[in-house]
Formats: C-alpha cells, structure tokens, sequence
C-alpha cells in the first residue's frame, strides 16, 4: 500500500496524464496471453515501446515479464514515491 494522500494521488495522476502520449497500434501481437481481453494492453504496451506494464491483474502478464517489467500500480506509487 503507498502513503501518499489523496492530493498527491491526483497531482501524480494529472502529472501522468500530461505525459501521456496515444499510441497508434500498428501490429497485433496475438495470440500472447491467456485471457483475449487483455491482449489490446499488452499491443498497446508493444506499440508504444513501454518498459513497464502497470496492472492490478499482473498474474494475467506474467508471460509479458520477459519484455516489460510487470507492476501493480501500488508498485509504481512506491517506485515514484521514493
């Protein structure tokens, strides 16, 4: 669990936000996961050439972990909180 309060939670989210680029899917990537609805995360994770895939559902990536560092978002808050 983080501690951040609520504020900082919506000043990161906005700071997140504003870096937030849209990314064209361009090439399909599937079949690569277990569960069909999570295969859009992981193309647009290809496609916009992330390095970290951020998820409540981490165990439906795990065969993603070899190409991007698989976090929860409670993780990510650590991560930039520290």
């Amino acid at each position: 669990m983080h501690r951040l309060d609520p504020a900082a939670v919506r000043r990161f989210l906005g700071a997140l936000a504003s870096a937030c680029e849209p990314v064209d899917v361009r090439f399909l990537w599937r079949p690569q996961l277990k569960d069909p609805g999570d295969e859009m995360v992981l193309a647009a994770a290809i496609n916009g050439r992330a390095d970290a895939l951020v998820t409540h559902n981490t165990r439906h990536f795990i065969s993603a972990g070899s190409r991007f560092r698989v976090l929860t978002p409670a993780d990510l808050m650590m991560e930039v909180s520290e």
